[in-house]
C-alpha cells in the first residue's frame, strides 16, 4: 500500500548524475522546468567528473555485453551540443570500416544519457530487449556479430528528453521488492535504471540507522530537542523544550527495537499512517512534550504492537530543529545528495483539523525543517493522499501545496495512468509535478495494464489544450509501482515515454515489442500480443488492481452469504459468467477483478503454445508463457470456486466434494507450472532474507518477516485475521502448494461438514484453523528450491489440455 509508511526521510539522487531525453521535436521550456532550473544547475555543478561517469557507463556495458564491448565508444558532451537540453546522440564511428575499431559512438550530456542511448540503439537497431532477470532477463540473441553492426543515419541521431526528470520507485517498493537484496542484485537494478534513462530514483537506504543515531546522540546549543520522524512525510507535534546542557534522550536500544519495524516492514514500521512518529519512551524522557497517539490503521482491535504510534505536534518551532538534526546526520552519513527529499504527509490518515491556515502552517514547518539542514532542499511529495482521501478538497489541497516557496516542492501525480490529479487541480495549483504510473500494488503477480493510457497520458500532461494551465508545470515522468519484476511490457513502454514527444501508436509498438522480446518475428506471437493488448493490457474500468483471485486471496466469509449472480463478461465460451456478490454489506469478501473476455485470452494462450517449437529456447518466451497460462488458470479457478459455492447453496455435498477436489488439484498443478521458471519461485525470496542475517536468531526473524509480509501481514488473533491478509499475495511455486492449497482445503472441509451435519458453516472454527495454519507456516523453516525445475512448454500444454481446452469460443 502506498502510504502508512513511516517516511524515514528518503533521499533522492541522480544515479552518477545523468539524464535521458527523446527525439528532438520540441523544447522542454515549461514554466515548471524554469521553477526547478536552479536545482538542475546545482546538480550539474555537483555532478561527478566526466571521467567517472564514463568509467561507470563502460562498466555497465562490460556487464551487459562483454562480447560486444569493443563495438561502442562513449563520450560526455555539453548541453550546448543538445540545444541546451539533455540528450544523447548516436553516430557511426568515422573509422568503423577498420577492423577492431568501435562501430558506434554514443554521446550524452551525462553517463545515464549515454547508457540510455546504448539501450535506444540496442532496441531500435539491434532488436534487443532488456528486462529484469525474473521476467526473462536480457534478450541479445538478435545482436549482430562484431564488424557488422547496423549503421545509423550519416548525420547521426539526436534524441532529446522533453522534460528533465525521470522518477523511479515508491516508498514501499523498499519492502515489497528490495527488502532482501544484496549488492549483486542492486548492481543489476542500478544498471537497469541507467539503461532506462532514470535519473531520479528513490534511495530509501539505512534510514533506521540514521534515526537511531539522532535519537541517541543529538544535542545542540545547550538545548536538547525532542526527535521525531521529520523532514519527510510528516505531521508531528513538538513543543519548544529547553533542557540542561548535555542532557541525553536516554532512549535505550530495546526501546528503539520496539519502535522500528522488522526488515520486511521498514516502509511502514509500526504501521502509522504517516510519519512524525516517536518512540513511546520519549514521553518518559520529556513528560512535558506535546505527544499524542495515532489511531488505528488496518489493525485488529488497535493492537499497539502494530499500530497507534506516538506523534509530536508539527506546528511547533521545535520541528525545524528536529528537521535540521535529521538532514545534517543524513548528510554526514552519505555526503552530497541531490538536494531532493521525499516527504509524504497524511498518507491514508486524515489531518485532525481541516483549516487551510493550519494545513499551510504544517507544510511550511515541514519544508523549514528540510531547508534548515540543506539550504538548497527541494521537497518531493507523493500525491497519493489526494487520490485516497476525500478530505483533500480544493482549499485544503491548495493550502498544503502553496505553503512552500514556488520551485521548492515537486509533486508525484502517483496514480496518473488511472486517476490523474493534474487535470482536476489546475496542475496542482501551479506546483511542478511528475506524471507517474503506479500500476502495481504490493508486488502482486497479475497480467494487467493500461497501455493506451501510458502511451498517451504523459504527452497529454505536457500538451493538453483542455485546460488553461496546459503544459506549464509538468517536469517529468515516473514509475511509482509498489512492487517490480512483473508485467515487463508495461515497464518497457512506460520507460520509453521519458523519451517520447508524441503519443505512441501502441498497436505498432506492440508488434515491435514481441520481436525484440523474443529476438525474432513470429506472426502467431504477434497476433497473440495484439489480443493481450486489447484485453489484459486494456483495463479501462478505473478499478485499482489489487489481485484478489480466490487462490491467493481466499474469501473469509460464510459461503451461504455469497450471492452468485450473472455478470457482464463473456467467460470460457459461455454467453455470460458469474460474479460473486455478497448478500451482506459487512462481509469482507473482495471479489476478483475481471475486465476482459477470458475466452480471448485463452485464444492468445493457444497461439503462444503453438509457437513453442520456434521459441521455447527463449527465456523471455518461457516467462511469458507461464505467466499467461497462470493468468488463464487463475480466472478459471475463480469460476470454479463459484461453482463450488453454487453446489453448497444447493445442498449438494457430492458436488462440493468433487468440485473442491478439482480446485485443490488445480492449485497443485499451478504450483508445478510456476516451478518451471525462476521468476515464480518462493525459494529465492526466503533464502535472500536468511542470507542477510548475521546469526541464527536474526535468520529466524528475517525469515518470519519474509513469510509474514506475503501472507497475514502482521497482526491477528486466534479467531480474527489481519485486515491486511493477502495484500502482498504472490503466485509463487511453494506458496501455492504449502499454504494456499491447504488453506482452501480447510475451508472446503468445513463446507462439506456443514452439509453433512445439516448445521451452518462454522465460520469461527474455520478462521481458527486457518489462522493456526498461517502462524505455523510463518514460523516454519522448511526450505524451497531456488532454481526452476520442469519444462515450461510441456507443462503449459498439459494444463491447457486438462483445464482450458474447449472453454474458448474460438475453434481449436
Amino acid at each position: 500500500m502506498d502510504s502508512p509508511f513511516r517516511s524515514v526521510s528518503l533521499i533522492l539522487f541522480f544515479i552518477i548524475t545523468i539524464t535521458l531525453s527523446t527525439l528532438a521535436v520540441a523544447q522542454s521550456s515549461t514554466i515548471g522546468v524554469q521553477y526547478i532550473s536552479r536545482l538542475l544547475d546545482i546538480q550539474e555543478r555537483e555532478r561527478a567528473p566526466p571521467s567517472v561517469q564514463l568509467a561507470a557507463a563502460y562498466a555497465v556495458l562490460q556487464r551487459l555485453l562483454p562480447s560486444h564491448y569493443s563495438a561502442f565508444q562513449f563520450r560526455i558532451i555539453s548541453k550546448k551540443q543538445c540545444d541546451g537540453e539533455y540528450c544523447f546522440i548516436l553516430r557511426n564511428h568515422p573509422s568503423s570500416y577498420i577492423r577492431g575499431t568501435p562501430e558506434i559512438v554514443i554521446s550524452g550530456v551525462t553517463g545515464v544519457e549515454v547508457l540510455a542511448g546504448l539501450h535506444w540503439y540496442l532496441r531500435y537497431w539491434c532488436g534487443s530487449h532488456i528486462s529484469w532477470d525474473k521476467t526473462g532477463g536480457v534478450q541479445v540473441a538478435s545482436m549482430p556479430k562484431l564488424g557488422s553492426f547496423p549503421r545509423v543515419q550519416d548525420a547521426g541521431v539526436l534524441v532529446k528528453r522533453p522534460i528533465p526528470l525521470n522518477y523511479y520507485q515508491n516508498a514501499v517498493t523498499s519492502s515489497y521488492t528490495f527488502a532482501w537484496w544484496d549488492w549483486k542484485r542492486w548492481e543489476k537494478e542500478i544498471d537497469w535504471m541507467a539503461l532506462q534513462g532514470i535519473n531520479l530514483p528513490l534511495a530509501f537506504t539505512g534510514q533506521e540507522a540514521i534515526w537511531q543515531k539522532v535519537f541517541q546522540d543529538f544535542q545542540k546549543s545547550g538545548i536538547l530537542w525532542s526527535l521525531t520522524f521529520i523532514g519527510l512525510a510528516t505531521y508531528f507535534s513538538c513543543t519548544n523544550l529547553h533542557f540542561t546542557f548535555n542532557q541525553k534522550f536516554n532512549i535505550s536500544n530495546s526501546d528503539l527495537d520496539d519502535f522500528f519495524g522488522g526488515p520486511g516492514f521498514l516502509a511502514w514500521s509500526l504501521l502509522p499512517a504517516f510519519s512524525g512518529n516517536v518512540p513511546a519512551a520519549l514521553q518518559n524522557v520529556f513528560p512535558s512534550a506535546k505527544i499524542t497517539q495515532l489511531g488505528n490503521w488496518f489493525s485488529v482491535k488497535s493492537d499497539p504492537r502494530w499500530c497507534c504510534t506516538y506523534l509530536l505536534d508539527a506546528t511547533d518551532p521545535l520541528f525545524i530543529e528536529i528537521g535540521r538534526a535529521f538532514i545534517e546526520q543524513q548528510l554526514k552519513e552519505y555526503g552530497r545528495t541531490s538536494h531532493i527529499y521525499n516527504c509524504d504527509t497524511f498518507d491514508e490518515n486524515t489531518p485532525p483539523v481541516d483549516s487551510p491556515e493550519y494545513i499551510s502552517s504544517l507544510g511550511a514547518a515541514i519544508y523549514s525543517g528540510m531547508q534548515s539542514g540543506d539550504s538548497d532542499a527541494v521537497w518531493l511529495m507523493q500525491g497519493w493522499l489526494f487520490s485516497y482521501d476525500p478530505f483533500w478538497r480544493p482549499p485544503q489541497m491548495k493550502a498544503l501545496l502553496n505553503s512552500v516557496p514556488l520551485g521548492k516542492l515537486v509533486v508525484l501525480d502517483l496514480f496518473a495512468e488511472v486517476k490523474p490529479i493534474w487535470s482536476t487541480s489546475k496542475q496542482f495549483y501551479g506546483v511542478p509535478y511528475i506524471w507517474c504510473m503506479l500500476h502495481n500494488f504490493a508486488g502482486n503477480i497479475e497480467m494487467y495494464g493500461i497501455l493506451d493510457s501510458i502511451a498517451f497520458g504523459p504527452v497529454e500532461a505536457r500538451t493538453s489544450e483542455n485546460t488553461t494551465m496546459a503544459s506549464l508545470f509538468n517536469v517529468g515522468v515516473g514509475m511509482s509501482m509498489e512492487g517490480i519484476e512483473q508485467n515487463p511490457v508495461v515497464y518497457d513502454l512506460m520507460s520509453e515515454m521519458a523519451f517520447q514527444h508524441e503519443k505512441v501508436d501502441v498497436k505498432a509498438w506492440i508488434n515491435q515489442y514481441s520481436v525484440r522480446r523474443y529476438g525474432r518475428s513470429v506472426p502467431a506471437i504477434q497476433d497473440a500480443w495484439n489480443v493481450l493488448y486489447h484485453t489484459v493490457y486494456n483495463c479501462t474500468d478505473g478499478a485499482t488492481d489489487k489481485n484478489r483471485d480466490v487462490i491467493v486471496a481466499f474469501p473469509d466469509v460464510d459461503p451461504s452469504i455469497i450471492s452468485v449472480t450473472e455478470g457482464k463478461y463473456q467467460n470460457y465460451g459461455k454467453p455470460v459468467s458469474k460474479e460473486a456478490v455478497l448478500k451482506s454489506e459487512t462481509s469482507s469478501y473482495d471479489h476478483p477483478h475481471l475486465w476482459y473476455s477470458t475466452s480471448e485470452v485463452i485464444r492468445a494462450l493457444e497461439l503462444f503454445i503453438a509457437s513453442g517449437n520456434e521459441l521455447s529456447a527463449s527465456n523471455t518466451y518461457r516467462y511469458d508463457l507461464i505467466d499467461l497460462t497462470r493468468q488463464a488458470l487463475a480466472k478459471y479457478a475463480n469460476e470454479l470456486f463459484l461453482n463450488i459455492i453454487e453446489a453448497y447453496q444447493l445442498n449438494d455435498a457430492h458436488g462440493v466434494f468433487q468440485l473442491s477436489r478439482r480446485f485443490l488439484e488445480l492449485v497443485e498443478d499451478m504450483d508445478s507450472l510456476l516451478a518451471c521458471h525462476d521468476g515464480f519461485l518462493l525459494g529465492p525470496w526466503l533464502e535472500s532474507a536468511k542470507q542477510l542475517a548475521q546469526n541464527e536468531e536474526q535468520e529466524k526473524q528475517y525469515e518470519w518477516n519474509a513469510r509474514t509480509q506475503i501472507t497475514m501481514w502482521f497482526d491477528n488473533t486466534e479467531e480474527e485475521a489481519s485486515l491486511l491478509r493477502d495484500y502482498g499475495n504472490k503466485y509463487w511455486s511453494g506458496l501455492l502448494r504449502d499454504y494456499y492449497g491447504p488453506r482452501a482445503a480447510i475451508y472446503f472441509k468445513y463446507m462439506i461438514e456443514s452439509l453433512e451435519s445439516g448445521d451452518g458453516f462454522r465460520l469461527k472454527d474455520w478462521r481458527r484453523e486457518w489462522i493456526k495454519l498461517t502462524n505455523d507456516w510463518q514460523n516454519g523453516r522448511n526450505v524451497y528450491p531456488v532454481e526452476s525445475n520442469g519444462d515450461a512448454l510441456i507443462t503449459s500444454q498439459w494444463l491447457y489440455n486438462k483445464y482450458l481446452q474447449g472453454t474458448s469460443v474460438f475453434d481449436h
